[in-house]
């Protein structure tokens, strides 16, 4: 659905952000975009948008140039920011000036979404809260069914039970023709829901990779003392979490969405090289 091959897009003349930068995105499947901050992360996002152009390279979205924003790209992508704005409207008033934009727009999943987040069709936009504004949004973009669904830090101002309602709805949007990004620092709130792990950093793509391939080249450990050859370990309470490599590819073991971001930033050449099989 989205393919980038040799992208170089940077906001001056003398700082490239991104230098022939390739990704690949299919449907079937929900991203977990992970970079600590400046790293690139929203860029990126708006260049599959098409809101950020590139200076050289290509960004295609269903075979189209993104940069060209055309209705047949844009009424199947839906993209939902950190930082978002809410017109002086009620929520039912910004459905019906919104929705038919989106050909497949489900209005009656649009009412139950708003119910399981305890919102009213009714209430003004811009009376609400910062997480109850949010989880408006989230439900349109969610009832707009478009086939690229892209979430900048959904989860931020999000209690707790909303971040569980979260992940079980962007869950049951999982299908075979839907292509599901999400962009986050808050790696424990999409652990359990993705598919496939993007770590990027200084405009690299360290990690890209399915979680099954992760379980079976690492080893995720909780022990009282740090295991000998360990790739990374942290204290914790309860001992000492570490990641190592598996010995015994065959066999999968747990899985911690945290402890491979903070590994890969802590050996950046070896996980790159163990997980994407660069060779000099």
């Amino acid at each position: 659905m989205i393919k980038i091959e040799k992208l170089k897009f940077g906001y001056s003349k003398d700082r490239l952000l991104f230098d022939n930068l390739d990704l690949s995105l299919s449907g079937g499947c929900i991203y977990g975009l992970l970079g600590r901050n400046g790293t690139g992360k929203t860029s990126l996002l708006k260049v599959i948008m098409g809101m950020c152009f590139p200076k050289s390279g290509v960004c295609k979205v269903f075979g189209l140039p993104s940069e060209k924003r055309l209705p047949s790209m844009l009424c199947e992508m839906m993209f939902v920011p950190e930082e978002i704005f809410t017109p002086s409207l009620r929520i039912a008033e910004y459905e019906s000036s919104y929705a038919g934009f989106y050909p497949r727009f489900d209005h009656k999943l649009f009412k139950t979404l708003l119910k399981e987040f305890e919102l009213n069709e009714a209430d003004k936009l811009k009376s609400l809260s910062l997480g109850e504004r949010k989880k408006a949004l989230l439900a349109f973009a969610m009832a707009a069914n478009t086939k690229i669904l892209i979430m900048d830090e959904p989860t931020n101002g999000l209690d707790i039970p909303s971040k569980s309602q979260f992940r079980q709805m962007i869950a049951s949007l999982a299908m075979e023709n839907r292509c599901i990004i999400v962009s986050t620092h808050q790696a424990q709130d999409i652990e359990k829901l993705i598919d496939s792990v993007i770590i990027l950093d200084n405009g690299d793509i360290l990690i890209q990779s399915d979680m099954e391939q992760i379980v079976r080249k690492l080893a995720f450990q909780i022990s009282p003392e740090k295991p000998s050859g360990a790739l990374y370990s942290e204290e914790k309470m309860g001992g000492v979490y570490s990641v190592s490599k598996n010995d015994d590819e065959g066999a999968c073991g747990e899985f911690h969405l945290d402890l491979l971001f903070n590994a890969t930033m802590a050996n950046k050449t070896a996980m790159k090289e163990l997980f994407n099989h660069k060779k000099s």
